[in-house]
């Protein structure tokens, strides 16, 4: 009987450590762990209060302020510049063909010719008109001298005389003729050259003379020069 109830006390010793060591300690107490479906509001709300974010690459759009159209004021010259000293001819530019009717080849009239602002100091023009590509040597043309400084334009067909109006002389040619005489090649393409000379003083010369002697008068007043350049070819 003593045995048995030994045996007894000895199993109810054990359930109790079992029991004991299974269940939950004083210190440890169980942690509720909250449901998922409240934690999903609270992330969408953070979502849609947090602003964009700029990818790599983009650029901000800025708003631009609007311009008020302003009125442009563009003030013109009540005067229209004049030319600068120069020779030009309406009947052809620089290193372009004369006409036929300026040649031995049509009606041989001297082209018009004009004349840019005066010189500071000009007191009269020559202009003297050769052609340096024929075959015996540079061939003058035409030879005009004492021309007055306020001249703006020599017309075409200048008369054959060797005074001409304005006291405008006019000397002699390759051909010794006291007028113009027109490009005349005997072949190939020649340049006639077209000298504008500004002077500070009239030449003390007759009518008549030729270049070579127009020339050595020049000699010390040429304050500024010109040159227009035409072809011709037979």
């Amino acid at each position: 009987m003593k045995i048995g109830k030994a045996y007894s006390i000895f199993f109810l010793i054990l359930i109790l450590v079992v029991v004991s060591a299974c269940g939950p300690t004083a210190t440890e107490a169980p942690v509720e762990e909250a449901p998922a479906e409240e934690a999903a509001p609270v992330e969408e709300e953070q979502a849609e209060e947090a602003p964009p974010v700029q990818e790599e690459g983009e650029t901000a759009s800025v708003e631009e302020p609007t311009l008020e159209p302003t009125e442009i004021v563009v003030e013109l010259p009540t005067e229209i510049p004049s030319a600068p000293f120069g020779l030009t001819s309406p009947a052809f530019a620089q290193g372009e063909t004369i006409p036929t009717q300026y040649t031995c080849d049509g009606e041989d009239i001297s082209p018009p010719l004009l004349i840019g602002d005066t010189p500071e100091g000009a007191q009269a023009y020559v202009l003297i008109m050769d052609d340096p590509d024929a075959p015996g040597g540079t061939w003058v043309h035409w030879v005009l001298y004492n021309i007055p400084a306020e001249t703006r334009e020599l017309a075409e067909a200048q008369l054959p005389d060797a005074a001409l109006e304005g006291g405008i002389a006019q000397g002699s040619n390759s051909w010794e003729a006291t007028s113009y005489g027109g490009p005349c090649p005997p072949s190939g393409e020649h340049r006639y050259f077209f000298k504008l000379y500004a002077l500070d003083a009239v030449l003390e010369l007759p009518p008549g003379m030729d270049k070579d002697t127009v020339l050595q008068a020049m000699e010390g007043h040429v304050i500024a020069e010109s040159e227009l350049m035409g072809v011709y070819s037979r």
